[in-house]
């Protein structure tokens, strides 16, 4: 309820774009064909998901079917783990029974991890599990999943020329990143298992990241064989999707801020959190920020990670949606990436996000309805907002099942189980 006519139809073209996939595979009576074996068949009781964008959709999109449709998000993570039962490996990019390796990391970890921590459990987590060590510990002449592994375990990091001999298609830093991200989630679910010790390995590996920190130019930088950072270095080479060593459709920039797992210790690393804040602010006053690719969609909800900052979500939030969402010819960022785009717009504009793959929270900003209503297994979700006049767009205050709330990162659990979230908006921060 509320917003204007075309934020309406903005939105619910995203979540119609967000739903296109996944989609099935399997034939009404149960048929797909297997995993990577060509012209055989199997059968399943259930249903079979194919093209899984999973670099895309780790981000955002299996978060939405998580909170809004938990029987297809569970079919998809069934299906899943099938794969892995057919062929050997989790998909990092299937397409109807194949595997095309498009794009980096090993996104499964993420989407299958942020399901059993935001407690949709009904699937095979030990063979899961299995599949997400496998592809964590196997050296990297037999690791389909992270052919570059080696140096990533022995050195904390990936250098240059290991994987891509011409480094103007190298995209190491990429890679660890990517692996930085799994490997926080796979900890995560290894401690809620009881996995102890590989909780506590995999989570000092995802913290491999600040060796890529360059204090020279205060971002990311790629790292030689030899260990001494790649010169000459421009941290804006690679945006607008030309290639760039190190990093791939990117640059420093729309990857410098890619740790969802440890905003406050990359911050720290920044030299604290005023220059963190403000080096932040300057990607967006400076263009710097790309809209249209996954790598730094998260990047307008890290201000909220630190308190007295949280306007500062508000307001690009509001801005991206006003600037890149229309119902123009061109009214979305570039590719959607099979919902991924679609789906940042149909969370933000109701006024949360989830942060970081893996982890059931999300950050609260200002939405942009009056009312959304959402159909949970826990019963309804609403989110209200209260607005003086319009155009307001900052939070003023908050309260979570009648009660007042003074935090903007709340856990999937919280926030089922307050049942109503209100905004009071504001004209000014």
């Amino acid at each position: 309820e509320g917003g204007t006519a075309e934020q309406q139809t903005v939105s619910y073209t995203a979540l119609y774009h967000a739903l296109i996939h996944p989609n099935l595979l399997s034939d009404v009576n149960g048929e797909y064909p297997l995993m990577e074996h060509s012209g055989e068949v199997g059968v399943t009781d259930g249903e079979r998901y194919t093209v899984f964008s999973l670099w895309d959709t780790y981000r955002n999109v299996h978060q939405l079917l998580t909170l809004v449709y938990p029987e297809r998000q569970l079919d998809m993570v069934r299906s899943m783990i099938g794969m892995y039962e057919e062929w050997g490996w989790m998909p990092k990019w299937e397409l109807y029974g194949r595997e095309t390796f498009t794009m980096e990391g090993d996104p499964a970890i993420p989407v299958i991890v942020d399901t059993w921590m935001k407690g949709l459990r009904d699937f095979d987590v030990a063979t899961a599990y299995e599949a997400f060590r496998k592809s964590a510990t196997t050296p990297g002449a037999q690791n389909r999943l992270r052919p570059d592994i080696d140096p990533y375990v022995e050195r904390g990091y990936i250098p240059l020329g290991f994987y891509a001999k011409d480094l103007a298609g190298d995209t190491s830093v990429s890679h660890a990143l990517e692996y930085y991200v799994a490997d926080h989630a796979l900890s995560l679910l290894a401690d809620s298992l009881g996995h102890g010790d590989d909780a506590r390995l995999f989570r000092d590996r995802s913290l491999g990241y600040r060796h890529y920190y360059d204090r020279e130019f205060g971002t990311l930088r790629p790292i030689n064989d030899d260990g001494t950072f790649l010169e000459p270095f421009d941290p804006k080479a690679g945006e607008n999707f030309t290639a760039a060593p190190g990093f791939h459709e990117g640059s420093a920039w729309n990857y410098t801020f890619f740790v969802p797992h440890d905003v406050e210790g990359l911050a720290k690393l920044m030299g604290g959190r005023r220059k963190f804040v403000d080096k932040l602010q300057m990607v967006f006053d400076e263009g710097l920020y790309d809209p249209a690719n996954e790598p730094d969609i998260a990047y307008a909800y890290l201000f909220s990670r630190f308190p007295g900052e949280e306007w500062r979500t508000q307001r690009e939030v509001r801005r991206l949606l006003d600037t890149c969402f229309t119902t123009a010819a061109d009214g979305i960022p570039g590719n959607d990436d099979t919902g991924t785009m679609s789906a940042w717009a149909v969370f933000s504009m109701m006024g949360f996000y989830p942060d970081c793959p893996g982890e059931p929270y999300y950050t609260l900003t200002a939405p942009v309805f009056d009312c959304v209503e959402i159909a949970t297994e826990r019963g309804p979700l609403v989110i209200e907002a209260e607005r003086p006049a319009d155009g307001a767009g900052y939070i003023g205050r908050m309260t979570l099942g009648g009660r007042p709330l003074g935090k903007y990162r709340l856990s999937h659990d919280e926030l089922l189980g307050g049942g109503r979230l209100k905004f009071e908006l504001k004209n000014d921060k």
